[in-house]
């Protein structure tokens, strides 16, 4: 009788490079062609024949074009990443039919009842390698335990001995506790950083720690990496079962065989699912995603993420997998639909809290620093996929004479077009600075007898001011002195048809504080504060 250990023992499948892989595999190259892949001009992957010719990540492009004339280089595309792993996943999914695709390049399946099957876990993962590298793709297997060993095991080949996850991750450098992405938070490259200044250099020496030292003193990622760090469950399935209603079931009307079709619906289905998920006050952290042909062929892929899923992130899934099935992804490719698709099936695997899993934004903020922008979107299409698309909004440069002008907000995810053309000439436009504070409020100014000061049909002050007066409900007047004033500035007329100039004037009060006032309406109103 097998032990209980061996009931629950994971089989890791790691495609070193996958990005360099399968953009070899788009192109139809050769697997001796070096390749390299690019993100903000620097090298994100790179195949094995480019790291012999001396290419590492990290390198910029020029750099690493000259260490290596002959590389072919392209861009990201996580798209054609998902679309060429399809196939891989179809060949394990042909030998063991659990599986789970943790980003595209790896793929983990319970080795248990498989191993028994096969003859010995040796045995299941001689045949998984064999059958992926029957494909053109290099591939490399781990055994252990749990999820984040055997993922790590896979990375160097290794077979861990049931129990044996512990001893295994014991003399490992910290660092690799960030070392997968799917398996850990934007956060952990930090906390791994942080460890190694503090003298924790292995993976065994901050398991020795507490706990409480560790939830205390740390983030909460940290807590969790502690937890994979002394072998347990990084974060155990649900205990309750999937509610009806969390499942989204589309029937296609008319059927669909085409990618740009799946694509659309795939990204309806997603935002579908995120509002049922905010409904429930849950987020996804597995999904399955199955679809079933006019002829009763399914096709079902299990999706895992360290993170929720959004509603963006759910949409790429559903598309890889489609676009991989209907295409084939490779030429050649058999394991295709015998017909149009007539239902796409959405169902949450595993569901958490909403707060459970939490993002932040921190790091030094540079805008050229790609990991901490990615960081700083997946906050913003969470908040979107929570409050809606219209939530979250971008301001891009706009034409115009106000400083309010010049700025149209878009919504995340948007083609970021601006209302008015930024490069029309604009006269009367406000001169740099521009206001650090833009504002809408009411005002009064004055002159010295406390008349309001108006602007006459002939661009002028009808006096000269003296005094700002601003009050609101429910709260007393306030009055400042002015010490300054320019201006004003026609800019033009009113639209409200009934022809008031609109001019500004900047003023500076007795409290050092600098205004740009706007007139129009025949009214004055702070449209901005300079800081």
């Amino acid at each position: 009788m097998e032990s209980p250990s061996a009931e629950k023992r994971i089989l890791a499948l790691w495609c070193p490079d996958w990005p360099a892989t399968a953009a070899a595999i788009a192109a139809d190259l050769p697997p001796h062609h070096p390749v390299s892949v690019l993100y903000a001009n620097r090298v994100v992957a790179c195949s094995a024949p480019a790291r012999m010719a001396g290419v590492r990540r990290g390198m910029r492009k020029r750099q690493a074009q000259s260490a290596c004339p002959e590389m072919t280089v392209v861009a990201t595309d996580d798209h054609r990443d998902g679309r060429v792993f399809e196939p891989v996943v179809a060949v394990v999914a042909d030998l063991v039919p659990v599986v789970e695709v943790l980003r595209p390049g790896l793929v983990v399946v319970p080795a248990g009842r498989a191993a028994r099957y096969f003859g010995g876990e040796h045995v299941l993962a001689e045949k998984l390698i064999d059958a992926v590298a029957a494909c053109g793709v290099e591939v490399q297997g781990g055994v252990a335990d749990e999820l984040f060993t055997a993922v790590l095991a896979a990375r160097g080949g290794h077979h861990v001995p049931p129990g044996g996850d512990v001893a295994y991750l014991a003399d490992r450098p910290v660092g690799d506790l960030a070392v997968e992405p799917s398996l850990s938070d934007p956060g952990r490259t930090e906390l791994a950083e942080l460890l190694r200044r503090l003298g924790i250099t292995t993976i065994g020496a901050f398991a020795q720690m507490s706990v409480r030292d560790v939830a205390t003193r740390f983030a909460a990622d940290a807590v969790v990496a502690h937890r994979l760090a002394n072998a347990a469950p990084g974060r155990p399935p649900s205990g309750q079962a999937t509610p009806v209603d969390l499942i989204i079931e589309h029937r296609c009307d008319p059927p669909i065989d085409r990618v740009d079709s799946a694509a659309f619906l795939g990204r309806r289905l997603a935002d579908e699912l995120a509002g049922a998920l905010a409904a429930a006050s849950a987020a996804c952290t597995r999904l399955t995603v199955e679809a079933v042909t006019e002829r009763g062929q399914r096709h079902a892929r299990t999706w895992r993420c360290a993170r929720p899923l959004t509603p963006e992130a759910t949409a790429d899934r559903i598309r890889w997998q489609l676009e991989g099935w209907l295409t084939g992804g490779r030429p050649g490719a058999e394991d295709r639909p015998d017909s149009p698709v007539v239902m796409l099936r959405l169902e949450p695997i595993e569901v958490v809290g909403a707060g459970t899993l939490q993002y932040s934004l921190s790091g030094n903020g540079l805008p050229e620093d790609p990991e901490i922008g990615e960081r700083a979107r997946r906050c913003l299409v969470r908040v979107q996929g929570l409050l809606g698309g219209d939530a979250v909004q971008l301001p891009i440069t706009s034409g115009g004479r106000g400083p309010a002008d010049q700025i149209t907000m878009v919504a995340l995810g948007d083609e970021r077009i601006p209302a008015r053309n930024p490069a029309a000439p604009w006269p009367g436009r406000l001169p740099q600075p521009t206001p650090a504070v833009l504002v809408e409020t009411p005002i009064l100014v004055l002159d010295m007898t406390g008349t309001p000061v108006e602007v006459t049909g002939r661009g002028c002050f009808s006096a000269e001011p003296t005094t700002v007066q601003m009050h609101s409900a429910g709260r007393r007047r306030r009055s400042w002195e002015l010490r300054w004033w320019a201006g004003p500035w026609p800019t033009g007329l009113d639209d409200d048809g009934a022809g008031g100039l609109i001019a500004r004037a900047q003023v500076l009060l007795d409290d050092s504080r600098a205004l740009l006032l706007c007139y129009r309406a025949r009214s004055w109103v702070v449209e901005g504060v300079y800081e």
